[in-house]
Protein backbone atom coordinates (compact mmCIF):
# COMPACT_ATOMS: atom_id res chain seq x y z
CA UNK A 1 0.00 0.00 0.00
CA UNK A 2 1.08 3.34 -1.03
CA UNK A 3 0.25 5.76 1.54
CA UNK A 4 1.21 9.49 1.89
CA UNK A 5 2.25 12.42 4.08
CA UNK A 6 -0.33 14.80 2.50
CA UNK A 7 -2.77 14.53 -0.24
CA UNK A 8 -0.69 15.64 -3.71
CA UNK A 9 2.58 13.62 -2.98
CA UNK A 10 2.17 11.67 -5.91
CA UNK A 11 0.55 8.47 -4.43
CA UNK A 12 -1.44 8.05 -7.41
CA UNK A 13 1.16 8.04 -9.84
CA UNK A 14 3.22 5.98 -7.94
CA UNK A 15 0.48 3.22 -7.29
CA UNK A 16 0.71 3.48 -11.62
CA UNK A 17 4.11 3.03 -11.59
CA UNK A 18 4.16 -0.01 -9.60
CA UNK A 19 0.79 -1.28 -11.46
CA UNK A 20 3.24 -0.99 -14.80
CA UNK A 21 6.52 -2.47 -13.32
CA UNK A 22 4.80 -5.52 -11.68
CA UNK A 23 2.59 -5.76 -14.98
CA UNK A 24 5.91 -5.59 -17.25
CA UNK A 25 7.57 -8.18 -14.93
CA UNK A 26 4.09 -10.91 -15.28
CA UNK A 27 2.53 -10.32 -12.72
CA UNK A 28 -1.82 -10.20 -13.13
CA UNK A 29 -2.00 -7.16 -11.02
CA UNK A 30 -4.72 -4.78 -10.02
CA UNK A 31 -5.17 -1.16 -8.70
CA UNK A 32 -7.29 -0.44 -5.06
CA UNK A 33 -8.74 3.12 -3.68
CA UNK A 34 -11.39 2.09 -1.22
CA UNK A 35 -12.68 5.89 -1.49
CA UNK A 36 -11.64 8.66 -3.73
CA UNK A 37 -13.02 11.57 -3.85
CA UNK A 38 -12.63 13.57 -6.86
CA UNK A 39 -14.88 15.02 -10.31
CA UNK A 40 -12.98 13.03 -12.79
CA UNK A 41 -14.63 9.79 -13.17
CA UNK A 42 -14.92 7.25 -15.49
CA UNK A 43 -17.47 4.93 -17.33
CA UNK A 44 -16.98 1.02 -17.28
CA UNK A 45 -17.59 -1.30 -19.69
CA UNK A 46 -20.92 -1.98 -17.62
CA UNK A 47 -22.32 1.19 -16.99
CA UNK A 48 -20.20 1.77 -13.16
CA UNK A 49 -18.73 5.05 -12.34
CA UNK A 50 -15.34 5.24 -11.06
CA UNK A 51 -12.63 7.10 -10.14
CA UNK A 52 -10.14 8.64 -13.60
CA UNK A 53 -7.24 7.60 -11.06
CA UNK A 54 -8.16 4.29 -10.76
CA UNK A 55 -8.66 3.91 -14.35
CA UNK A 56 -5.07 5.15 -14.88
CA UNK A 57 -3.73 2.90 -12.70
CA UNK A 58 -5.80 0.11 -14.21
CA UNK A 59 -4.69 1.10 -17.33
CA UNK A 60 -1.31 0.93 -16.36
CA UNK A 61 -1.55 -3.03 -15.17
CA UNK A 62 -2.89 -3.80 -18.47
CA UNK A 63 -6.40 -4.21 -17.12
CA UNK A 64 -9.85 -2.88 -17.89
CA UNK A 65 -11.31 -0.49 -15.19
CA UNK A 66 -13.70 -2.59 -12.56
CA UNK A 67 -15.55 -0.46 -10.22
CA UNK A 68 -13.84 -3.15 -7.28
CA UNK A 69 -10.98 -1.24 -8.02
CA UNK A 70 -12.64 1.88 -6.49
CA UNK A 71 -15.80 0.68 -4.44
CA UNK A 72 -16.47 4.02 -3.06
CA UNK A 73 -16.48 7.16 -5.35
CA UNK A 74 -17.25 11.02 -3.48
CA UNK A 75 -18.37 13.77 -6.06
CA UNK A 76 -18.73 17.13 -3.89
CA UNK A 77 -21.51 18.70 -4.76
CA UNK A 78 -21.07 22.09 -2.83
CA UNK A 79 -19.86 23.37 0.48
CA UNK A 80 -18.82 20.24 2.60
CA UNK A 81 -21.26 17.96 0.32
CA UNK A 82 -21.01 15.21 -2.48
CA UNK A 83 -22.90 12.52 -3.86
CA UNK A 84 -21.96 9.16 -2.98
CA UNK A 85 -21.44 6.67 -5.50
CA UNK A 86 -20.75 2.69 -4.67
CA UNK A 87 -19.98 0.32 -6.54
CA UNK A 88 -20.13 2.37 -9.54
CA UNK A 89 -24.19 3.51 -8.73
CA UNK A 90 -25.24 6.55 -7.02
CA UNK A 91 -26.43 5.77 -3.77
CA UNK A 92 -27.35 9.86 -2.47
CA UNK A 93 -26.13 13.12 -1.44
CA UNK A 94 -24.59 13.17 2.04
CA UNK A 95 -23.20 16.00 4.09
CA UNK A 96 -19.45 15.23 5.11
CA UNK A 97 -21.08 15.00 8.80
CA UNK A 98 -23.72 12.54 7.92
CA UNK A 99 -21.82 10.35 5.91
CA UNK A 100 -18.74 9.93 8.47
CA UNK A 101 -21.36 9.39 11.06
CA UNK A 102 -23.91 6.80 8.92
CA UNK A 103 -22.33 5.43 5.56
CA UNK A 104 -18.86 5.23 5.64
CA UNK A 105 -19.39 2.47 8.48
CA UNK A 106 -21.90 0.46 6.19
CA UNK A 107 -19.79 1.27 3.22
CA UNK A 108 -16.69 -0.92 5.04
CA UNK A 109 -18.36 -4.31 4.31
CA UNK A 110 -18.33 -3.34 0.72
CA UNK A 111 -14.83 -2.18 0.31
CA UNK A 112 -14.35 -5.68 2.27
CA UNK A 113 -15.69 -7.53 -0.68
CA UNK A 114 -14.15 -5.77 -3.13
CA UNK A 115 -10.84 -5.86 -1.95
CA UNK A 116 -11.09 -9.73 -1.00
CA UNK A 117 -12.33 -10.34 -4.59
CA UNK A 118 -9.21 -8.30 -5.99
CA UNK A 119 -6.89 -10.32 -3.73
CA UNK A 120 -8.79 -13.55 -5.07
CA UNK A 121 -8.06 -12.98 -8.94
CA UNK A 122 -4.75 -11.40 -8.73
CA UNK A 123 -1.24 -12.19 -7.87
CA UNK A 124 -0.35 -8.64 -6.66
CA UNK A 125 -2.92 -5.50 -5.57
CA UNK A 126 -1.01 -2.28 -5.02
CA UNK A 127 -3.83 -0.06 -2.60
CA UNK A 128 -3.91 3.55 -2.73
CA UNK A 129 -4.37 5.57 0.15
CA UNK A 130 -5.96 9.01 0.94
CA UNK A 131 -4.67 12.27 2.07
CA UNK A 132 -2.41 11.34 5.02
CA UNK A 133 -3.32 8.37 7.56
CA UNK A 134 -2.30 10.70 10.47
CA UNK A 135 -5.54 12.83 10.67
CA UNK A 136 -6.45 11.91 14.14
CA UNK A 137 -9.39 13.26 14.21
CA UNK A 138 -10.49 10.80 11.39
CA UNK A 139 -8.92 7.76 12.63
CA UNK A 140 -12.31 6.37 14.52
CA UNK A 141 -14.17 6.10 10.86
CA UNK A 142 -11.59 6.37 7.95
CA UNK A 143 -12.39 3.20 5.43
CA UNK A 144 -9.22 3.91 3.49
CA UNK A 145 -5.89 4.71 4.88
CA UNK A 146 -4.69 2.32 8.21
CA UNK A 147 -7.63 0.16 8.65
CA UNK A 148 -8.04 -1.16 5.03
CA UNK A 149 -4.01 -2.06 5.42
CA UNK A 150 -4.64 -4.00 8.29
CA UNK A 151 -7.46 -5.38 6.19
CA UNK A 152 -5.14 -6.41 3.38
CA UNK A 153 -2.37 -7.52 5.29
CA UNK A 154 -0.39 -4.96 3.22
CA UNK A 155 3.24 -3.63 4.01
CA UNK A 156 2.84 0.15 3.83
CA UNK A 157 5.55 2.50 1.84
CA UNK A 158 4.87 6.15 2.96
CA UNK A 159 5.22 8.64 0.19
CA UNK A 160 6.59 12.28 0.60
CA UNK A 161 6.73 15.69 -1.59
CA UNK A 162 9.86 17.40 -1.42
CA UNK A 163 9.52 19.43 -3.97
CA UNK A 164 7.30 21.63 -2.06
CA UNK A 165 9.42 21.51 1.00
CA UNK A 166 9.14 20.35 4.78
CA UNK A 167 9.34 16.60 3.39
CA UNK A 168 11.48 15.59 6.44
CA UNK A 169 9.47 16.89 9.04
CA UNK A 170 6.30 15.64 7.38
CA UNK A 171 7.41 12.27 6.91
CA UNK A 172 8.83 12.00 11.14
CA UNK A 173 5.62 14.04 12.22
CA UNK A 174 3.31 10.93 10.40
CA UNK A 175 4.58 8.23 11.97
CA UNK A 176 5.14 10.06 15.62
CA UNK A 177 0.97 10.32 14.89
CA UNK A 178 0.51 7.06 14.15
CA UNK A 179 -0.22 3.74 16.79
CA UNK A 180 2.47 1.72 17.44
CA UNK A 181 1.10 -1.38 15.44
CA UNK A 182 0.24 1.30 12.70
CA UNK A 183 3.77 2.44 12.46
CA UNK A 184 5.04 -1.00 12.73
CA UNK A 185 3.01 -1.54 9.31
CA UNK A 186 4.91 0.89 7.93
CA UNK A 187 7.79 -0.92 6.07
CA UNK A 188 10.03 1.87 4.15
CA UNK A 189 10.08 5.90 2.63
CA UNK A 190 9.43 7.06 -0.56
CA UNK A 191 11.23 10.31 -0.93
CA UNK A 192 8.96 11.90 -4.36
CA UNK A 193 9.63 14.85 -6.51
CA UNK A 194 13.23 15.15 -6.13
CA UNK A 195 15.66 17.65 -7.76
CA UNK A 196 18.86 18.70 -7.74
CA UNK A 197 21.93 16.11 -6.53
CA UNK A 198 21.13 13.16 -5.08
CA UNK A 199 24.92 12.58 -2.92
CA UNK A 200 24.14 16.14 -1.36
CA UNK A 201 21.16 14.55 -0.19
CA UNK A 202 22.21 11.77 1.42
CA UNK A 203 22.68 13.17 5.14
CA UNK A 204 19.14 13.58 4.98
CA UNK A 205 18.06 9.88 4.06
CA UNK A 206 20.82 9.03 6.42
CA UNK A 207 18.79 11.01 9.46
CA UNK A 208 15.45 9.63 8.27
CA UNK A 209 16.65 5.95 8.38
CA UNK A 210 18.37 7.04 11.82
CA UNK A 211 15.12 9.15 13.19
CA UNK A 212 12.26 6.65 12.00
CA UNK A 213 14.16 3.23 11.87
CA UNK A 214 12.26 3.03 8.58
CA UNK A 215 14.79 2.25 5.39
CA UNK A 216 14.51 5.01 2.08
CA UNK A 217 13.23 2.41 -0.18
CA UNK A 218 13.65 5.36 -2.81
CA UNK A 219 14.28 8.83 -3.95
CA UNK A 220 12.25 9.67 -6.83
CA UNK A 221 13.07 12.11 -9.51
CA UNK A 222 10.94 15.48 -10.36
CA UNK A 223 9.78 14.34 -13.55
CA UNK A 224 7.22 15.98 -16.60
CA UNK A 225 6.63 15.57 -20.09
CA UNK A 226 4.67 12.36 -19.16
CA UNK A 227 1.08 12.38 -20.45
CA UNK A 228 -0.29 10.85 -16.83
CA UNK A 229 -4.24 11.74 -16.11
CA UNK A 230 -4.30 14.01 -12.95
CA UNK A 231 -7.24 12.64 -10.75
CA UNK A 232 -8.86 15.74 -9.47
CA UNK A 233 -7.61 18.79 -10.59
CA UNK A 234 -6.09 20.83 -13.61
CA UNK A 235 -1.96 19.73 -13.22
CA UNK A 236 -0.59 22.90 -11.72
CA UNK A 237 2.02 22.62 -14.41
CA UNK A 238 -0.97 23.11 -16.99
CA UNK A 239 -2.38 26.28 -15.65
CA UNK A 240 0.81 27.91 -15.35
CA UNK A 241 1.51 27.27 -18.81
CA UNK A 242 -1.90 29.15 -19.22
CA UNK A 243 -0.88 32.26 -17.85
CA UNK A 244 1.92 32.11 -20.80
CA UNK A 245 1.91 33.62 -24.02
CA UNK A 246 2.77 31.00 -26.29
CA UNK A 247 2.93 31.47 -30.33
CA UNK A 248 0.87 28.77 -31.65
CA UNK A 249 -1.73 29.01 -35.14
CA UNK A 250 -4.67 27.94 -32.92
CA UNK A 251 -5.56 28.97 -29.62
CA UNK A 252 -8.11 27.22 -27.24
CA UNK A 253 -9.73 27.88 -24.21
CA UNK A 254 -10.86 25.53 -21.69
CA UNK A 255 -13.18 27.66 -19.36
CA UNK A 256 -12.27 26.68 -15.79
CA UNK A 257 -15.53 26.11 -14.19
CA UNK A 258 -15.81 25.92 -10.09
CA UNK A 259 -16.65 22.69 -10.19
CA UNK A 260 -14.90 21.38 -13.15
CA UNK A 261 -15.09 17.45 -14.30
CA UNK A 262 -13.71 14.93 -16.71
CA UNK A 263 -11.02 17.89 -17.54
CA UNK A 264 -8.94 15.08 -19.13
CA UNK A 265 -10.89 15.56 -22.01
CA UNK A 266 -8.79 18.69 -23.01
CA UNK A 267 -5.47 16.89 -22.51
CA UNK A 268 -4.92 15.39 -26.01
CA UNK A 269 -5.39 19.14 -27.56
CA UNK A 270 -2.70 20.18 -25.46
CA UNK A 271 -0.21 17.66 -27.47
CA UNK A 272 -1.29 19.26 -30.17
CA UNK A 273 1.80 21.19 -31.84
CA UNK A 274 -0.36 24.15 -33.53
CA UNK A 275 -2.54 24.47 -30.35
CA UNK A 276 -2.49 26.78 -27.27
CA UNK A 277 -4.38 25.44 -24.74
CA UNK A 278 -5.35 27.83 -22.20
CA UNK A 279 -7.55 27.40 -19.08
CA UNK A 280 -9.63 30.80 -18.21
CA UNK A 281 -11.27 31.42 -14.68
CA UNK A 282 -12.19 34.29 -12.72
CA UNK A 283 -9.07 36.69 -12.89
CA UNK A 284 -7.86 35.20 -16.40
CA UNK A 285 -8.60 37.39 -19.43
CA UNK A 286 -10.52 35.27 -21.98
CA UNK A 287 -8.53 36.92 -24.86
CA UNK A 288 -9.26 36.18 -28.16
CA UNK A 289 -9.28 32.22 -28.65
CA UNK A 290 -10.63 30.98 -31.59
CA UNK A 291 -12.45 28.07 -29.74
CA UNK A 292 -13.75 28.43 -26.37
CA UNK A 293 -14.90 24.91 -24.72
CA UNK A 294 -17.11 24.76 -21.56
CA UNK A 295 -15.97 21.31 -19.92
CA UNK A 296 -18.75 19.47 -17.80
CA UNK A 297 -19.15 20.40 -14.12
CA UNK A 298 -20.59 18.14 -10.93
CA UNK A 299 -22.95 21.40 -10.30
CA UNK A 300 -23.94 22.76 -14.05
CA UNK A 301 -26.23 25.04 -12.48
CA UNK A 302 -24.17 26.45 -9.97
CA UNK A 303 -21.25 26.61 -12.29
CA UNK A 304 -23.18 28.70 -15.10
CA UNK A 305 -24.74 31.38 -12.32
CA UNK A 306 -21.03 31.70 -11.53
CA UNK A 307 -20.14 32.72 -15.76
CA UNK A 308 -22.54 34.97 -15.64
CA UNK A 309 -21.74 36.92 -12.00
CA UNK A 310 -18.00 37.06 -13.31
CA UNK A 311 -18.67 38.32 -16.53
CA UNK A 312 -17.22 35.50 -18.19
CA UNK A 313 -20.64 34.70 -19.55
CA UNK A 314 -20.66 37.65 -21.36
CA UNK A 315 -16.92 37.42 -22.80
CA UNK A 316 -17.95 34.06 -24.23
CA UNK A 317 -21.25 35.41 -26.09
CA UNK A 318 -18.86 37.94 -27.26
CA UNK A 319 -16.39 35.83 -28.64
CA UNK A 320 -19.25 34.17 -30.46
CA UNK A 321 -20.09 37.48 -32.06
CA UNK A 322 -16.67 38.02 -33.07
CA UNK A 323 -16.87 34.44 -34.99
CA UNK A 324 -15.36 32.08 -32.72
CA UNK A 325 -16.17 28.76 -32.35
CA UNK A 326 -17.73 27.26 -29.09
CA UNK A 327 -17.82 23.79 -28.05
CA UNK A 328 -19.89 22.32 -25.10
CA UNK A 329 -19.49 18.49 -23.40
CA UNK A 330 -21.54 17.72 -20.93
CA UNK A 331 -22.37 20.10 -18.45
CA UNK A 332 -21.15 22.60 -20.89
CA UNK A 333 -23.52 21.52 -23.63
CA UNK A 334 -26.37 21.92 -21.31
CA UNK A 335 -25.17 25.58 -20.13
CA UNK A 336 -25.18 27.02 -23.79
CA UNK A 337 -29.21 26.14 -23.99
CA UNK A 338 -32.14 28.36 -23.59
CA UNK A 339 -32.35 27.03 -20.02
CA UNK A 340 -31.93 24.57 -17.69
CA UNK A 341 -34.35 23.21 -14.99
CA UNK A 342 -33.85 21.48 -11.96
CA UNK A 343 -38.02 20.79 -10.72
CA UNK A 344 -36.98 18.19 -8.57
CA UNK A 345 -33.64 20.07 -7.42
CA UNK A 346 -31.78 17.12 -8.66
CA UNK A 347 -28.44 18.76 -8.95
CA UNK A 348 -28.97 22.16 -6.89
CA UNK A 349 -31.10 24.42 -4.77
CA UNK A 350 -31.67 27.02 -8.42
CA UNK A 351 -35.14 25.69 -9.90
CA UNK A 352 -34.17 27.21 -13.07
CA UNK A 353 -31.53 29.68 -14.78
CA UNK A 354 -31.40 30.92 -18.16
CA UNK A 355 -28.58 29.63 -20.35
CA UNK A 356 -26.00 31.25 -22.48
CA UNK A 357 -28.74 31.11 -25.36
CA UNK A 358 -26.35 29.89 -27.88
CA UNK A 359 -28.12 26.54 -28.70
CA UNK A 360 -32.19 25.83 -29.06
CA UNK A 361 -31.88 23.37 -26.86
CA UNK A 362 -33.23 23.11 -23.09
CA UNK A 363 -31.97 21.00 -20.27
CA UNK A 364 -34.42 19.02 -17.80
CA UNK A 365 -32.69 17.54 -14.93
CA UNK A 366 -33.69 14.20 -13.43
CA UNK A 367 -32.39 12.31 -10.70
CA UNK A 368 -31.56 9.18 -12.59
CA UNK A 369 -28.04 9.57 -14.19
CA UNK A 370 -26.83 8.15 -17.27
CA UNK A 371 -24.04 6.26 -17.12
CA UNK A 372 -22.70 4.39 -20.84
CA UNK A 373 -20.17 3.50 -22.90
CA UNK A 374 -21.29 4.66 -26.68
CA UNK A 375 -19.56 4.23 -29.84
CA UNK A 376 -20.65 7.30 -32.60
CA UNK A 377 -20.62 8.57 -35.59
CA UNK A 378 -19.68 12.90 -36.37
CA UNK A 379 -22.75 13.96 -38.82
CA UNK A 380 -23.04 17.40 -37.48
CA UNK A 381 -22.99 20.48 -39.63
CA UNK A 382 -21.20 23.80 -40.34
CA UNK A 383 -17.57 24.94 -40.85
CA UNK A 384 -16.27 23.27 -37.60
CA UNK A 385 -18.40 19.74 -38.38
CA UNK A 386 -18.44 19.31 -41.75
CA UNK A 387 -14.89 17.64 -42.15
CA UNK A 388 -15.23 15.51 -38.98
CA UNK A 389 -18.76 13.50 -41.48
CA UNK A 390 -18.29 10.30 -40.60
CA UNK A 391 -15.50 9.76 -38.62
CA UNK A 392 -16.26 6.98 -35.52
CA UNK A 393 -15.29 7.72 -32.12
CA UNK A 394 -15.79 5.93 -28.57
CA UNK A 395 -16.82 8.00 -25.28
CA UNK A 396 -18.45 7.31 -22.10
CA UNK A 397 -21.64 9.60 -20.86
CA UNK A 398 -21.95 10.67 -17.22
CA UNK A 399 -25.31 13.01 -16.87
CA UNK A 400 -28.18 13.77 -14.57
CA UNK A 401 -29.93 15.68 -17.64
CA UNK A 402 -32.23 15.46 -20.81
CA UNK A 403 -31.33 17.99 -23.09
CA UNK A 404 -34.54 18.54 -25.71
CA UNK A 405 -33.35 20.12 -28.93
CA UNK A 406 -35.69 22.87 -30.67
CA UNK A 407 -36.56 23.52 -34.82
CA UNK A 408 -33.19 25.57 -34.79
CA UNK A 409 -30.76 22.50 -33.81
CA UNK A 410 -29.09 19.69 -35.74
CA UNK A 411 -27.70 16.76 -34.16
CA UNK A 412 -23.85 16.25 -33.71
CA UNK A 413 -23.47 12.65 -33.38
CA UNK A 414 -25.26 9.34 -34.16
CA UNK A 415 -24.44 6.98 -31.61
CA UNK A 416 -24.82 3.45 -33.08
CA UNK A 417 -23.62 1.47 -29.75
CA UNK A 418 -24.25 1.84 -26.36
CA UNK A 419 -22.72 -1.11 -24.00
CA UNK A 420 -21.59 -3.06 -27.25
CA UNK A 421 -25.32 -3.21 -28.37
CA UNK A 422 -26.37 -1.83 -31.80
CA UNK A 423 -28.82 1.01 -31.74
CA UNK A 424 -29.05 4.43 -33.73
CA UNK A 425 -29.88 7.54 -31.09
CA UNK A 426 -29.09 11.05 -31.91
CA UNK A 427 -26.56 13.12 -29.57
CA UNK A 428 -25.86 16.60 -29.36
CA UNK A 429 -26.75 19.83 -31.04
CA UNK A 430 -25.45 22.38 -33.29
CA UNK A 431 -26.21 26.02 -34.06
CA UNK A 432 -26.97 26.57 -37.82
CA UNK A 433 -24.08 27.68 -38.52
CA UNK A 434 -22.50 24.95 -37.02
CA UNK A 435 -19.63 27.59 -35.32
CA UNK A 436 -21.40 26.46 -32.00
CA UNK A 437 -22.19 22.96 -30.60
CA UNK A 438 -22.12 20.53 -27.99
CA UNK A 439 -22.55 17.02 -27.11
CA UNK A 440 -23.04 14.59 -23.71
CA UNK A 441 -19.97 12.21 -25.03
CA UNK A 442 -16.76 12.60 -22.95
CA UNK A 443 -13.52 11.37 -24.96
CA UNK A 444 -14.41 12.85 -28.56
CA UNK A 445 -10.70 14.26 -28.92
CA UNK A 446 -8.72 10.84 -27.60
CA UNK A 447 -8.69 10.07 -31.36
CA UNK A 448 -6.56 11.73 -33.94
CA UNK A 449 -8.14 11.62 -36.17
CA UNK A 450 -11.52 13.64 -35.11
CA UNK A 451 -9.03 15.78 -33.05
CA UNK A 452 -6.90 16.61 -35.72
CA UNK A 453 -9.92 17.57 -38.51
CA UNK A 454 -11.81 20.03 -35.57
CA UNK A 455 -8.14 21.39 -35.48
CA UNK A 456 -7.82 21.71 -39.16
CA UNK A 457 -11.49 23.59 -39.50
CA UNK A 458 -10.36 25.95 -36.89
CA UNK A 459 -7.24 26.64 -38.67
CA UNK A 460 -9.16 26.75 -42.33
CA UNK A 461 -11.60 29.24 -40.31
CA UNK A 462 -8.86 31.78 -39.92
CA UNK A 463 -7.15 31.70 -43.42
CA UNK A 464 -3.94 28.90 -42.88
CA UNK A 465 -3.86 25.83 -44.79
CA UNK A 466 -5.05 22.27 -43.19
CA UNK A 467 -1.92 20.33 -41.46
CA UNK A 468 -1.80 16.72 -43.27
CA UNK A 469 -3.91 13.75 -40.06
CA UNK A 470 -0.48 12.79 -38.58
CA UNK A 471 0.14 9.38 -38.73
CA UNK A 472 0.69 9.51 -34.61
CA UNK A 473 -0.49 7.52 -31.68
CA UNK A 474 -4.15 7.49 -30.41
CA UNK A 475 -4.45 8.99 -26.80
CA UNK A 476 -4.46 5.13 -25.47
CA UNK A 477 -1.78 4.19 -27.28
CA UNK A 478 0.26 7.77 -26.10
CA UNK A 479 -0.45 6.47 -22.38
CA UNK A 480 0.76 3.47 -22.91
CA UNK A 481 4.14 4.65 -23.57
CA UNK A 482 3.99 6.81 -20.84
CA UNK A 483 3.30 4.73 -18.44
CA UNK A 484 6.32 2.48 -20.29
CA UNK A 485 8.21 5.50 -19.46
CA UNK A 486 7.10 6.43 -15.83
CA UNK A 487 7.72 2.53 -15.05
CA UNK A 488 11.53 3.20 -16.48
CA UNK A 489 12.43 5.69 -14.02
CA UNK A 490 10.28 4.85 -10.92
CA UNK A 491 12.07 1.49 -11.40
CA UNK A 492 15.16 2.71 -11.68
CA UNK A 493 14.38 5.03 -8.28
CA UNK A 494 13.18 2.60 -6.01
CA UNK A 495 14.53 -0.68 -4.47
CA UNK A 496 12.59 -3.30 -6.26
CA UNK A 497 14.24 -5.74 -4.39
CA UNK A 498 13.26 -5.02 -1.08
CA UNK A 499 9.64 -4.18 -2.49
CA UNK A 500 9.90 -7.68 -3.97
CA UNK A 501 11.14 -9.11 -1.25
CA UNK A 502 7.78 -7.32 1.35
CA UNK A 503 5.83 -8.84 -1.22
CA UNK A 504 6.93 -12.78 -0.68
CA UNK A 505 7.63 -12.57 -4.30
CA UNK A 506 10.51 -13.14 -6.84
CA UNK A 507 11.98 -10.06 -8.38
CA UNK A 508 11.63 -9.07 -12.56
CA UNK A 509 9.18 -12.39 -13.19
CA UNK A 510 6.24 -14.27 -12.34
CA UNK A 511 6.66 -17.23 -10.07
CA UNK A 512 5.82 -20.38 -11.68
Amino acid sequence: MIQGTASHVGKSVLVAALCRIFYRDGYRVAPFKSQNMALNSFVTRDGGEMGRAQVVQAEAAGRYPEVDMNPVLLKPTGQASSQVIVLGRPVGNFSAWEYHRDFAGRAWQTICGALRRLKEDNDIVVIEGAGSPAEVNLQATEIVNMRVAREAGAPVLLACDIDKGGALAAVVGTLELLQPEDRERVAGIIINKFRGDLSLFRPAIDFLEDRTGKPVVGVVPYFQGFRIQEEDTVHEETLKRSGEARARDVEIAVIHLPHISNFTDFDPLEDEPDVNLRYVGRGTPLGSPDLVILPGSKNTIEDLAYLKRTGIAGEIIKRREAGAAVIGICGGFQMLGRELRDPLRAESSIPSIDGLGLLDVVTTFAREKVTTQVRAVACGPGPVLEGTRGTEITGYEIHMGRTDPGSGAAPVFEITHRFGEPGNTLDGAAAPDGKVWGTYIHGIFDHAGFRRKVINSLRVMKGLPPLEEPASLSAWEQRQRDYDRLAETVRGSLDMEKIYGLLGLPAGGRRP
